[in-house]
């Protein structure tokens, strides 16, 4: 990256390639609205220090990594960082890059993890570009379809009214492990024909996984061991599901399940490979399941936090499907994602030459200023207002690379909705506060102590 009109580097810009971390959110402010302290007790008057990329890297920000970027979006557009990635900060050029089909999806795994062998991170439709990436999705939308979505109404109402049954009333719960796992952990489940008795497994894979989409050089050596044996487990155990489908396909035996669907699809002759198959299950399991855990956690927590808005659900339920696009602006379950350039691209008068990478700060754009009236509030009403159309959030990327699975997040998400209004639930967060992993790119709370009466 260079920008077209040269200026000196900063001299704390750490050279391409450092991957060194600052570990700290600089600022003299204690970060709870209290005057900082000194060592003897004298108040010391805050003085902010501008956020740098770095302190995104550290698990310290993630609680509340917003004021952070608003820092950085009234600094520029873009920014450098010390993995030699360009980071986009502010909305308009996050959703020129997502949108434009020159800036390349295929070599994220090159770009936050090279050298790791496809063993260590499984394969997805998602790191791909066109002709693959269009003969692939088609193929799987044919089975992955609105109506397949649709049809699953019933089903995810029974299973959140099973989950909330034994919570509602019964005191201090941790409401991640509670909610936001399980629901989207059995649906995604049964949808691809995992049995009940195997969820477990499931549930044990999909954290280590999800931490090894950060990049290598923030994860610890047993964090991408634990990756590694969660991809090899995982590619062993669907491997296995897709041989049994087609298998099933082969004698005529009806489909009852989406792996089965997939092992019948044809278009013209052609027709998903196992591995495909097998890139599938694995982009929908990650993508189906660990997003939509982050996003009822972070959903969940908005409403505690502004009981208001959890009152306004509870009067007004024609508002619960615009309320989840809300909160999926408000408190993305993804925060980053990266492209590379296929030609010499410019991106807010920065160049960027053939192969080089750029990190869209997701969570960054859906909190912009220049794109949203009062981003940093949680407004239930924002997308339902037809008189003033809200800017699109980013959450679901945009362009080809627009997420497969957002109708099922969005569907999981509009019904815990309705159940908690239909039931008339408060909800109220314990003293102990929420924690949140130390997740970067699919950033979520790991845990959620609360009650709902």
């Amino acid at each position: 990256m260079r920008p077209v009109t040269e200026t000196a580097a900063s001299s704390d810009t750490p050279p391409d390639g450092d991957t060194a971390v600052v570990p700290a959110l600089r600022c003299s402010s204690s970060g709870s609205g209290e005057p900082a302290v000194d060592d003897v007790g004298t108040v010391v008057t805050a003085v902010a220090t501008p956020a740098r990329v770095e302190d995104l890297l550290s698990s310290e920000t993630r609680p509340d990594p917003y004021r952070a970027y608003a820092d950085l979006r009234a600094q520029g557009a873009v920014h450098p960082s010390p993995m030699g990635i360009a980071v986009v900060t502010r909305y308009q050029e996050c959703a020129e890059v997502l949108s434009d089909p020159r800036w390349s999806h295929a070599n994220e795994a090159e770009l936050f993890h090279p050298g790791v062998e496809h063993t260590e991170l499984p394969a997805s439709f998602l790191w791909m570009d066109p002709p693959d990436h269009t003969r692939l999705r088609g193929l799987v939308s044919k089975a992955f379809t609105a109506r397949t979505v649709s049809d699953l109404r019933q089903r995810i109402t029974r299973i959140v009214d099973g989950l909330l049954d034994p919570v509602i009333g019964a005191g201090t719960t941790d409401l991640v492990e509670a909610l936001a796992y399980p629901l989207p952990l059995t649906v995604i489940c049964e949808l691809l024909g995992v049995p009940a008795s195997d969820h477990p497994l499931v549930h044990g894979w999909a954290p280590a996984l999800a931490r090894g989409f950060d990049p290598d050089p923030l994860l610890s050596p047993r964090e991408r061991v634990a990756r590694t044996d969660a991809a090899v487990e995982l590619l062993e155990y669907f491997g296995g599901l897709v041989s049994r489908a087609r298998d099933r396909a082969a004698r005529g035996e009806p489909a009852t399940d989406l792996v089965s669907e997939l092992a019948r699809v044809h278009d013209h002759g052609d027709a998903l490979t196992e591995h495909e198959m097998l890139a599938t299950c694995v982009t929908l399991l990650i993508a189906g399941h660990e997003t939509t855990v982050n996003l009822v956690g972070n959903g969940l927590l908005g409403l505690i936090r502004d009981p208001d808005q959890l009152d306004l659900l509870r009067r007004r339920p024609e508002l619960h499907g615009a309320a989840v696009d809300e909160m999926l602006r408000h408190d993305s379950p993804v925060h980053m994602t990266t492209r590379a350039a296929l030609t010499n691209l410019t991106v807010a008068g920065h160049e960027f030459a053939p192969g080089e990478g750029v990190i869209v700060l997701i969570g960054s754009a859906n909190r912009d200023d220049r794109a949203f009236a009062r981003p940093d509030e949680l407004d239930l009403t924002r997308y339902a207002n037809r008189e003033t159309v809200a800017a699109r959030h980013l959450s679901f990327s945009l362009g080809m690379h627009y997420c497969l699975g957002a109708p099922l997040a969005r569907l999981e998400m509009e019904v815990l909705l309705t159940a908690l209004a239909r039931r008339g639930a408060q909800l109220e967060l314990d003293a102990a506060g929420p924690t949140y992993k130390p997740n970067l790119v699919l950033r979520g709370l790991a845990t959620l102590p609360g009650r709902i009466n």
